[in-house]
C-alpha cells in the first residue's frame, strides 16, 4: 500500500469510524463494546510513563543524529551496537544506557501544526472541531481499562500543557490528576486545624456532605455533576493517607540528581507511582520548549538544544537507572517523543529548524521492550524514511506507538465503543479493527 493511498484511507477511517459524538454524557463499564477477536495484547507492563517533547524535537539533533556540516563542532556522535547512534555531548548519560534504547527512526506524523499534532500524540485521533472536547486522552482510556486497581487515579499528569486533552466522553474518574511536583509532596492531603481531633472531625464533616448530596449523586442533574462526584470520591481516598504523601515527596539530592526541572521532579514522582503500584497506569510529563525555530546551537538562547536535551538526558536517564535498580523497569513502559519532526540537513536561515512531518524519532524503554536496537533507517540528510524497518513496510506513525503501548498494558487496541455518544462509535485507535495501525512488534523482546 503507499503512503498516499494508507494516508487517504486513514482520513476516511476517522471521518466515519473514529468520531465520539457530541454532548457530555458519560460512557459506563457496562456499555457494548464491538471488538475484533483476533488479537491478543502482549500485556508485558503494568504501567506507561508518557514523556512528551512538546514544541517537536528535531530528528536530527535527538534521535536520527547525521554526520553532516550543520551539526557543532562539539557534537562527538558515537555509533553503538544495534544501529544505535547519539551524540555523547547531547546525552552523555542515555549513551551510556544504549542497552535499554529502542530507537524509533521510522516515525511520520500527519499533523504539522502544534496544537492539532499534539491534540493528535494525545489521543491517536484527529482534531475534528465538532469532536475533539468529547475524545479521550489515551491515559484516560487505560485509565478506563485499568482503573480502580488502588487509592491513586489511574491517570497523573504532571508538567502538563494548558490545553492538555482530558477524559473527554469516558467517567470523571478517569479524568488526569495533574499538579506540579516539589519535594514536599502536596499540601492538601492533610488538614490538622484542630489537632489531634483533626482528623475525626474531617471524617464526620465529609459523611455529612455525603449524606446531604446522596439524592444527587444517585441521580446526577448532568455529566459535569456525576464526573466531579467520581473525581471527589478519588480525591477522598487520597486524603490522610501515608502511603499516598510518602509518593509525592522527594528527597532535595534526588532532585538535584534529576537535573531540578519540572521534567526531572515529573519524573521522580513517576518512578515513585511506578514503584507504590498504588493504581495508576499511565503517567505523563511533559517537557516543553522543543519549538527550535531559531538559534538552536546558541548556548545564549532560552531552548538552545544543549540545554533541551541535557535536561532530557539527565532525568529520563536516572529514571532508567532507578527503575532498572528496583526492578521496576522490566514491567514499566516508557515512551518518548513529540508532536511531529523539524526540517532537514541544513539549518534555516535564523540557525534553526522548522515544522516537518515526514520523518521524525523517539524512544521506547522497559515494559517488554528489546533494548539495543534502532528501528528504522532515513536518508544522509533525515529528510525521509528509506527503511522502515518493521513488517508494515511503511513508516511508524502516533497510532502504531499508541498501538504498541495498549498491546504492552494488555488492552486490545482494535476496540471500540458501538455506542458512545449521540449513536456514534469510537474506536481506541481509527482503523486499528482494519490492520491499518498495529503494534510494533519488533519493539518487543
Amino acid at each position: 500500500m503507499t503512503n498516499e493511498l494508507f494516508r487517504r484511507l486513514s482520513r476516511r477511517s476517522f471521518l466515519f469510524g473514529t468520531c465520539s459524538g457530541l454532548g457530555g454524557l458519560l460512557v459506563r463499564r457496562n456499555d457494548i463494546y464491538a471488538q475484533a477477536t483476533t488479537v491478543k495484547p502482549r500485556n508485558t507492563a503494568a504501567a506507561c510513563i508518557f514523556v512528551n517533547l512538546d514544541g517537536a524535537p528535531s530528528q536530527l539533533d535527538t534521535f536520527d543524529p547525521k554526520d553532516g556540516p550543520w551539526n557543532p563542532r562539539d557534537v562527538d556522535l558515537q555509533q553503538y551496537s544495534g544501529g544505535i547512534l547519539l551524540s555523547r555531548r547531547y546525552f552523555p548519560l542515555l549513551s551510556t544506557l544504549t542497552g535499554e534504547l529502542c530507537v524509533l527512526r521510522s516515525l511520520s506524523s500527519w499533523e504539522l501544526a502544534h496544537t492539532r499534532g499534539q491534540f493528535y500524540l494525545q489521543t491517536g485521533h484527529s482534531q475534528n472541531p465538532a469532536f475533539a472536547a468529547d475524545t479521550p486522552h489515551i491515559g484516560a482510556v487505560i485509565a478506563n481499562e485499568r482503573g480502580g486497581t488502588g487509592p491513586l487515579p489511574s491517570f497523573l499528569s504532571f508538567a502538563g500543557r494548558g490545553d492538555e486533552q482530558g477524559q473527554g466522553f469516558l467517567p470523571g474518574a478517569t479524568a488526569p490528576f495533574s499538579f506540579y511536583p516539589n519535594p514536599n509532596g502536596l499540601y492538601n492531603l492533610r488538614h490538622d486545624f484542630y489537632g489531634n481531633q483533626s482528623r475525626q472531625i474531617f471524617e464526620q464533616n465529609y459523611a455529612l456532605l455525603d449524606a446531604l448530596e446522596a439524592p444527587l449523586k444517585d441521580k446526577p442533574l448532568s455529566a459535569e455533576m456525576a464526573a466531579f462526584t467520581e473525581v471527589r470520591k478519588q480525591a477522598r481516598g487520597l486524603v490522610y493517607n501515608d502511603a499516598v504523601e510518602t509518593v509525592f515527596r522527594f528527597t532535595t539530592a534526588d532532585e538535584s540528581r534529576y537535573g531540578a526541572t519540572n521534567l526531572g521532579r515529573g519524573l521522580i514522582v513517576a518512578r515513585n507511582l511506578v514503584r507504590a503500584r498504588l493504581g495508576t497506569a499511565f503517567i505523563s510529563v511533559t517537557h516543553g520548549s522543543w519549538d527550535t525555530h531559531a538559534q538552536m546551537f546558541n548556548r545564549q538562547a532560552f531552548n538552545n538544544i544543549y540545554k533541551l536535551t541535557n535536561e532530557l538526558d539527565r532525568a529520563l536517564g536516572n529514571l532508567v537507572l532507578d527503575l532498572r535498580s528496583s526492578g521496576h523497569l522490566s514491567s514499566t513502559l516508557i515512551v518518548v517523543m513529540g508532536e511531529f519532526g523539524r526540517t532537514p540537513g541544513p539549518l534555516n536561515s535564523r540557525d534553526g529548524r522548522d515544522h516537518y512531518r515526514n520523518t521524525m524519532s523517539g524512544l521506547i524503554i522497559g515494559g517488554g521492550i528489546r533494548g539495543g536496537q534502532a528501528i528504522g533507517v532515513t536518508d544522509a540528510t533525515g529528510s525521509a524514511v528509506v527503511d522502515p524497518g518493521w513488517r508494515q513496510a511503511r513508516p511508524i506513525y502516533p497510532e502504531d506507538v499508541i498501538a504498541t503501548i495498549y498491546s504492552a498494558l494488555g488492552i486490545d487496541w482494535t476496540k471500540s465503543f458501538a455506542t458512545a455518544l449521540s449513536g456514534r462509535p469510537f474506536e481506541y485507535i481509527g482503523g486499528a479493527k482494519a490492520g491499518d495501525y498495529t503494534p510494533i512488534e519488533e519493539a518487543f523482546a
